[in-house]
């Protein structure tokens, strides 16, 4: 039976407006609201005194910045469940991210919000700040209710078990240490950071297509075309990862001389990072090209559009120039040493000489496997890998992981690494020891980018001094969101990481 206090947006429209020309006075609260506890309804019933008629908007699935397990439940059972409230006159689903746009079209006399969003200096979204001053440009005026308050983000994490036990023990032990407040901060400091990044730009093509069978005369599948991506791949997608955190982003990056993907890269690379670009002789910019089944999403095949000589030496040493006059100016320097060519021998001498900090990815890839290992490099200060880099960086198919993580600390003289683990975690080694911190993905859509987007946000709390255990939280936070996005096609967002981890914590 359809519950008539459940209506869509514009419907509610027409009800409050007709509402109020009856002189009715209407509240509205907006929230998630995705496990209706004690405090949410404490919360309604004080907001229903400041006027006639209560309404309440939800946030939709998509918008729902707590993480990739959230919402726990859908819109529409979110929306039926606050329906069934006596003291809740109308609900309807919101179709934007935030309350701004529904408060205009609504108008309501007054938009209710609890006290835990009362000092705007504490809401790291800033949505409060946009919501009141939207409500009082329709004339209406916001309120805040002192009731009780619970976390439905705790009461998820502790009941409905969202995680493997392994990694429900970890939050709990993680969030007894650290606050969520302590963990965002450190985030914030890294803001004024000066931070370069180093290596190839890559163009990430996605082309999808469905599968139609098998070829009549050969033995290969064929797929019928649907679209292409693309997307700002490579050492592009960390200055933008970073460009979100920083407020000082160089990027020291190679493209190709015919091909050069310049207009492309312009457009998707964020506005504040400083460029300093240079062209690959007789050489295009990098394309890896990727063919994926649509639905599932699965990677069939992959060309690499590319010249992995290494550089001409004039060009070479033209690069190590104008590296020598800018390393200086950065308090942090990022490699992403893809393995195409770029960084030579005498580029990663004067880099490991002249860096204030270093941080390094060396990744192993189908264009370079075996060759690019992280044991070139003379001086790192953090290395950001994964298992199969360390194996091959320790010649060593077979040993406990552990062993060979600390036996290349001693080889490179790196006393803090970071190896990524997949969907088991990750492993922190320091000189407190080694720590192992579980994956927080339960759903993954993709892996592409997921080490650059770690090693990117890792990279300037471990200049900053943070401790290494908050540091592969974060790193497996940003993962987990990172798995949800198809390729690079949109950066971590700060607001998002922040909103995760004080889920993760609650």
């Amino acid at each position: 039976m359809k519950n008539e206090k459940l209506v869509g947006l514009e419907e509610l429209q027409k009800i409050v407006s007709d509402l109020k020309s009856d002189g009715k006075k209407i509240v509205q609260c907006h929230g998630v609201f995705d496990l209706l506890h004690v405090g949410h309804i404490r919360h309604f019933k004080a907001a229903r005194k400041f006027g006639d008629v209560l309404i309440v908007t939800v946030t939709p699935d998509k918008y729902v910045n707590k993480g990739p397990h959230r919402p726990a439940f859908p819109e529409k059972l979110r929306a039926e469940v606050l329906a069934s409230l006596g003291v809740v006159d109308y609900v309807a689903v919101n179709k934007w991210q935030t309350a701004v746009e529904t408060i205009k079209l609504l108008k309501p006399n007054v938009y209710v919000k609890g006290s835990d969003y009362s000092n705007a200096d504490e809401d790291f979204s800033k949505g409060i700040t946009a919501e009141e001053k939207a409500i009082k440009a329709v004339g209406g005026e916001i309120k805040f209710t002192d009731e009780i308050t619970f976390s439905s983000s705790n009461l998820i994490n502790k009941h409905l078990h969202v995680f493997p036990k392994e990694t429900e023990d970890y939050l709990d032990e993680f969030s007894k240490k650290f606050t969520s407040k302590q963990v965002i901060d450190y985030l914030e400091k890294i803001k004024n950071l000066k931070i370069l990044v180093i290596g190839e730009a890559i163009i990430d093509e996605y082309q999808y297509g469905q599968t139609i069978g098998k070829a009549g005369k050969e033995p290969i599948v064929a797929l019928k075309y649907i679209e292409t991506e693309r997307f700002a791949g490579g050492t592009l997608a960390i200055a933008n990862h970073l460009a979100n955190f920083c407020d000082n982003v160089g990027l020291f990056t190679l493209l190709g001389e015919k091909d050069s993907q310049a207009d492309f890269i312009n457009k998707h690379l964020n506005k504040k990072v400083k460029k300093y670009f240079h062209y690959k002789k007789n050489a295009p910019t990098i394309i890896k090209r990727r063919f994926l089944e649509a639905a599932p999403l699965k990677k069939l095949l992959e060309f690499y559009v590319f010249d992995d000589m290494e550089l001409e030496p004039a060009q070479a040493r033209e690069l190590c120039g104008h590296l020598e006059k800018i390393l200086h100016e950065y308090d942090l320097v990022i490699v992403a040493d893809f393995g195409h060519g770029m960084l030579n021998k005498d580029l990663i001498n004067l880099i490991s000489r002249k860096a204030k900090f270093l941080a390094v990815n060396t990744q192993s890839n189908a264009g370079n496997m075996g060759y690019n290992i992280i044991t070139k490099y003379p001086r790192i200060d953090y290395v950001c890998t994964d298992e199969r880099e360390i194996r091959l960086a320790s010649l060593d198919k077979n040993s406990a992981l552990e062993a060979l993580i600390k036996n290349l600390s001693k080889k490179i003289s790196c006393g803090k690494i970071i190896t990524t683990t997949g969907p088991l975690g990750c492993i922190i080694f320091s000189s407190n020891g080694l720590v192992k911190i579980p994956a927080f993905s339960e759903i993954v859509i993709d892996t592409m980018g997921a080490g650059d987007a770690f090693l990117s946000i890792t990279a300037p709390l471990v200049a900053t001094g943070v401790p290494m255990e908050i540091i592969g939280f974060v790193g497996n936070a940003v993962g987990a969101l990172k798995v949800k996005i198809i390729g690079n096609k949109e950066p971590i967002d700060k607001v998002a990481l922040y909103k995760y981890i004080t889920s993760l914590m609650a």
